[in-house]
C-alpha cells in the first residue's frame, strides 16, 4: 500500500460517427450536409442486402439496386415526372447506407429512436442534393406507392411470397414490362449496382 488513491478511468464519449472511404466523418446525431458524398451511399447501398439477405440469387439484392427498381415503378406509373421527384425516389432509402436496411418487423420494435436517426440522415441527405429537408405529403406518398410496387414484385420473385400474401402486405402488382422486370429482378454485383445507381443520380440530378 502506497496510501495513493488510483485515479477513475477517464470517460470517454461513444463515437457516435462513421468514417466514409471517402475521408468523411458522418455524424449519426448531428448528420452535417458537407460530410455527405453521392459515392458513398452509392459504395454502401450497393453493398446493403434488402430482406436480411432472405432472396433468391447469385447475389444479394441491394438497396442501390431497390431504389433503382423503386424508379422503374415510378416510370411507369407516372412517365412524365419531374426529375426532382425522381431524385428524390433513388434518394427515399439513402440513410441505410449509414445504418443499414432494418426490415419493417424490427424498425417497429426499436420505435421512435430509429426513426428520429432515419429522418435526420434523410434531411441532411436531401440538402445536400438541393431537396427540401422534408418532402411536401403528395410527394412522398408518390414514392411511398413505387416503393410498395416494388416490394410487391421483390417479395414475389425473389423473398418467396406468395402473391395474395404480397398482395395484403404491398398492394397490387405494379406491372412493369417484362424486359425492365427481369433486369431489375435479376439480383446484381454490388459493382454494377453501385454503377447504375451513380449512372441514374447523374442523370436526375444533373438539371439542379
Amino acid at each position: 500500500m502506497t496510501g495513493q488513491q488510483e485515479l477513475p478511468a477517464p470517460q470517454t464519449s461513444p463515437r457516435v460517427w462513421q468514417r466514409m472511404l471517402s475521408g468523411r466523418r458522418l455524424d449519426l446525431l448531428d448528420p452535417s450536409p458537407l460530410d455527405v458524398e453521392i459515392a458513398d451511399i452509392a459504395h454502401g447501398l450497393a453493398r446493403v442486402a434488402r430482406w436480411n439477405g432472405q432472396t433468391r440469387g447469385a447475389h444479394i439484392f441491394s438497396v442501390a439496386q431497390h431504389t433503382l427498381l423503386v424508379d422503374a415503378v415510378m416510370r411507369e406509373r407516372i412517365p412524365r415526372v419531374d426529375d426532382r421527384l425522381r431524385l428524390a425516389a433513388l434518394l427515399h432509402d439513402a440513410p441505410e447506407y449509414v445504418i443499414g436496411d432494418m426490415i419493417s418487423p424490427f424498425k417497429a420494435v426499436l420505435g421512435g429512436d430509429y426513426k428520429a436517426v432515419e429522418k435526420r440522415l434523410l434531411a441532411a441527405i436531401h440538402i445536400r442534393f438541393g431537396l427540401p429537408p422534408v418532402l411536401r405529403p403528395e410527394i412522398e406518398q408518390k414514392i411511398k406507392q413505387a416503393d410498395r410496387g416494388a416490394a410487391y414484385l421483390e417479395a414475389t420473385e425473389l423473398a418467396g411470397f406468395e402473391q395474395g400474401e404480397a398482395k395484403r402486405l404491398f398492394g397490387q402488382n405494379p406491372g412493369l414490362p417484362e424486359t425492365t422486370r427481369q433486369d431489375y429482378l435479376t439480383p446484381w454485383t454490388a459493382a454494377k449496382a453501385e454503377k447504375r445507381f451513380l449512372a441514374r443520380f447523374k442523370t436526375v440530378s444533373s438539371p439542379l
